[in-house]
């Protein structure tokens, strides 16, 4: 296997996770997977994804077929059926193809990991700990969960953005079912932090957690699950991001990409 291009040895991987190699193959990718660390943490990466993809697409695209998607499925060539390609379920199985069609490398563009220990978690983003402590502490509050409410999100926002030194911004996740509770400055290793808190009609919450406290290796997507508190953080235009929270991954991971898209677009 070491003669191939990488490319070559990328998609032996890719297929080696998926499951569709033959047997001669298999035993291949897998002696040089003990050999090389870095091609065996790429493959681990790679079945993240994809359990995250599957945690996150697999109910809806499970979902019993319509009698109109079924006829359209059985049409005749040149059977029109604009309404079925309109349908969210049709949408989103497009994204999913796309996804896969431009490789399962990035997610949203960027690389998604998963660490699984506090101390990797510690060393690969140190603010990632931090926005787990803050989401424990505050979204338990009652009384006092945020310093300013959202009824005054655009004093929030300017207060948030001048303490920083940079833009800052409390996405929309009504999507989602979340609404902006409003937020609060907070320490970060001797530097300002965000916090934007969200809550749903169930009263469940999510925390969005700003932070000047961030490296360039930090470019990856990663999620870390402590004590029954999900993290999924990542970098952005020089600011760490971390959505914390108590859903399930699938629902974090649907929250994290509203995040996502509200503050690239």
């Amino acid at each position: 296997m070491n003669t191939k291009t990488d490319p070559d040895l990328d998609a032996m991987i890719h297929a080696f996770v998926d499951g569709e190699l033959d047997a001669q193959s298999i035993d291949a990718v897998q002696a040089h997977l003990k050999s090389n660390p870095s091609a065996a943490q790429r493959a681990a990466d790679y079945r993240h994804q994809r359990d995250a993809l599957h945690d996150l697409y697999d109910d809806a695209l499970n979902e019993p077929l319509t009698a109109e998607m079924r006829a359209a499925l059985n049409a005749p060539t040149g059977y029109s059926a604009p309404t079925i390609w309109r349908a969210p379920i049709w949408r989103m199985a497009a994204a999913i193809v796309l996804f896969v069609a431009g490789g399962v490398g990035g997610w949203w563009g960027h690389d998604f990991t998963s660490p699984t220990t506090p101390d990797l978690v510690a060393q690969s983003s140190p603010y990632v700990n931090r926005a787990i402590g803050a989401h424990v502490v505050y979204a338990a509050e009652v009384r006092h969960p945020v310093e300013v409410a959202a009824s005054e999100e655009q004093h929030l926002i300017k207060w948030l953005s001048t303490r920083l030194g940079r833009n800052v911004r409390a996405p929309k996740l009504g999507e989602a079912g979340f609404e902006l509770v409003g937020g609060r400055l907070l320490p970060d290793d001797a530097k300002p932090a965000a916090q934007f808190m969200y809550e749903n009609r169930s009263g469940q919450r999510v925390t969005l957690y700003v932070s000047l406290d961030a490296v360039p290796a930090d470019t990856s997507f990663r999620i870390v699950e402590r004590d029954g508190t999900s993290a999924i953080y990542w970098l952005e235009d020089g600011l760490g991001y971390a959505l914390a929270g108590d859903l399930p991954r699938k629902d974090m991971l649907i929250i994290a990409r509203l995040v996502y898209d509200a503050l690239i677009a």
